[in-house]
């Protein structure tokens, strides 16, 4: 069966208007080297929308960005040190933009007082290659071997068969020892 390997992605950043458009291709890129292609364009839709939010409104531009991919499912984490996630400080439709383009998002307090929020997209069957095992290749116990077109010449010379007067002189007894040849001298 095909196993799926599990990737982390972790970036922190100091959020300014030049880092976003940065953090977005670093962010595209990663998911495209992890044939991610069709999840790019919401993803970074998100993550950018969330981090122009942090520029306007967080008095801490310290940022944490985090990615896994699970096999599934995408999710994105987003965390900053402002603990306040009130609508007047967000983008006008920040949140809800995150909640129409993701599969699931939520947020989160963390113990240093600030706030995480993340959101999921799932892989399609149609965006992912299926997880199907593959038929393995024939290892070398089953290989078959190719026909050859000319036949292969003998390694060895061909056997001499004794017949008639000259086999007499080579015969071998009854018992199947070889003939003696000469008298025993002893020493």
């Amino acid at each position: 069966m095909k196993t799926v390997v599990s990737c982390y992605y972790h970036l922190d950043i100091e959020v300014s208007p030049e880092r976003v458009a940065q953090v977005r291709r670093i962010l595209a890129a990663h998911l495209r080297y992890w044939n991610l292609e069709d999840l790019v364009e919401p993803v970074c839709q998100c993550a950018e929308v969330l981090l122009h939010t942090i520029d306007e409104h967080a008095a801490d531009k310290n940022t944490t960005i985090e990615m896994w991919w699970t096999g599934q499912h995408l999710i994105t984490a987003v965390s900053d040190n402002d603990a306040d996630l009130h609508p007047k400080y967000s983008q006008p439709g920040c949140l809800a933009h995150i909640a129409a383009v993701s599969d699931g998002w939520g947020c989160c307090a963390t113990g240093t007082g600030g706030k995480i929020i993340w959101f999921s997209r799932r892989a399609r069957a149609l965006e992912r290659a299926p997880l199907v095992p593959t038929t393995p290749a024939p290892d070398l116990r089953e290989a078959r071997q190719v026909p050859r077109a000319e036949p292969v010449p003998a390694l060895a010379a061909p056997a001499i068969i004794l017949t008639g007067a000259s086999a007499g002189a080579h015969s071998w007894d009854k018992g199947g020892s070889p003939p003696r040849t000469g008298a025993r001298t002893s020493v």
